[in-house]
């Protein structure tokens, strides 16, 4: 056999296994020597296992950590590094580019045409510029306007392939018991469970090809659900993506983030109350520079508690979706802003409570100041998360993370919950997005 093209695909648990799945998995040309992880704590250094690598990889591929990049490369004589992750600014993709090439390898990046699967059902995709611009948030409120125009939706949410990966190939949730019987991150929860409380079931797992098929048996249309900022692994016919006002410039600033926004045809710009007129100008601007034809709307989270009592003149913890606080570079989301409206006396500064990974975390995001991300991936981390929450002198827990974290950690203090639902401003409403969607599929099935 001529000489194979030695591949390493640099991912997190989601889109690195996709594309190798869908473009290297059987191809005898390339050799895939490893996956690197990075971004989510606790998921390095495991197998891609045999059942789902292929025949020709019959041990699997190594997963190891990204920080070891430029030794993989040089101790496995890489040839190609392939960028199979999101929710990265450009200065990050750079310094992969240089890690890669000052050790010797080309640098790849797959595109949407070699990597989206095509569906004999209708394709709507929702898409973000970054994580936590609201994307779940819009999500929601296109389910509701399919279901008002009896169309079924069914959510196939980007992977978080944190678990046992052979266990995991294609996962349906119906109910909190499949969350629990799949022992899911809340990660995952802050996804999933919107869907089960809307009586749809949603769909994930390892392989996005078996994944469609059963997900094409059990509505009219497919809704893909992206995360972070990937583009989605489905072939749309209609895709909305959204933008925060409150991080201007990351819509051409962000990986793959402005590919999502050229690809778009609708783009909400979110948090547009809170950002104010000049951030959402620029914004704007800067879509229509690069994608003239996308419809704009401007929109903003109306955010409401179950017991604002508990806020009121109260010591609170607010904690926040890990991923937007995390890499997804947000300082807060929806629990600090309702610890603000509802007028707490003090937002306390959970870091001087924090333990284990909580703490670590802390060190790497150093932009995380007041709000306490909803990290748990592992038992272990679980457990530093409830002894972090418990060690805090406060009279209420704010859960701005939209997961029942209490499902799975003893909270031993009273817990607000937060609500956020979309408030269209300015442009086609979601109605109207939808209807547009609706006609062109028409046209096409």
């Amino acid at each position: 056999m001529s000489h194979r093209t030695r591949v390493v695909i640099i991912g997190a648990g989601g889109r690195d296994f996709h594309n190798f799945n869908v473009y290297y998995r059987d191809k005898p040309e390339y050799e895939v020597v490893a996956f690197t992880a990075s971004q989510i704590p606790g998921v390095e250094r495991r197998r891609y296992p045999p059942a789902l690598a292929g025949s020709l990889y019959p041990d699997g591929i190594p997963i190891l950590p990204e920080s070891m990049l430029g030794d993989i490369i040089r101790h496995y004589h890489v040839d190609e590094v392939v960028l199979s992750y999101s929710d990265l600014v450009y200065g990050d993709v750079g310094r992969l580019i240089s890690t890669a090439l000052a050790s010797g390898a080309s640098f790849k990046i797959l595109s949407p045409r070699e990597t989206m699967l095509t569906s004999f059902r209708p394709v709507l995709a929702v898409t973000a510029v970054r994580t936590g611009a609201g994307k779940s948030t819009v999500s929601r409120a296109v389910v509701r306007e399919l279901l008002a125009k009896n169309v079924k939706p069914v959510p196939v949410r980007h992977p978080m392939a944190y678990g046992k990966l052979e266990e995991m190939v294609v996962q349906v949730f119906k109910t909190y018991e499949d969350l629990d019987r799949w022992k899911v991150t809340i990660e995952e929860r802050e996804e999933y469970e919107q869907y089960i409380r809307m009586g749809l079931p949603v769909l994930a797992g390892v392989d996005y090809g078996k994944v469609l098929r059963e997900a094409e048996k059990l509505g009219d249309i497919i809704l893909w659900d992206g995360g972070n900022n990937d583009f989605p692994f489905y072939k749309f016919d209609y895709m909305i993506t959204v933008a925060d006002a409150m991080r201007p410039g990351h819509e051409i600033g962000s990986f793959p983030g402005e590919v999502n926004v050229r690809m778009a045809d609708a783009v909400i710009v979110n948090k547009v109350e809170q950002a104010g007129e000049e951030n959402v100008r620029k914004v704007v601007s800067n879509v229509k520079e690069v994608n003239p034809k996308a419809k704009i709307t401007l929109a903003d989270m109306e955010v409401t508690v179950d017991k604002p009592e508990l806020i009121s003149n109260k010591r609170v913890l607010v904690m926040e979706d890990s991923p937007s606080v995390t890499h997804g570079g947000l300082p807060y989301g929806a629990g600090y802003v309702a610890a603000k409206k509802f007028k707490a006396s003090e937002i306390v500064d959970p870091r001087e409570y924090a333990v284990g990974v909580i703490k670590e975390l802390y060190k790497k995001y150093p932009h995380m100041k007041e709000v306490l991300p909803s990290t748990g991936y592992t038992p272990e981390q679980l457990r530093d998360l409830e002894e972090t929450i418990n060690k805090a002198e406060v009279d209420a827990v704010v859960m701005g993370s939209p997961a029942d974290v209490t499902r799975l950690i003893n909270i031993k203090k009273p817990v607000v919950r937060v609500s956020w639902e979309l408030k269209v401003l300015e442009g086609p409403s979601i109605g109207e997005l939808i209807d547009d969607f609706l006609s062109r599929i028409k046209s096409r099935y």
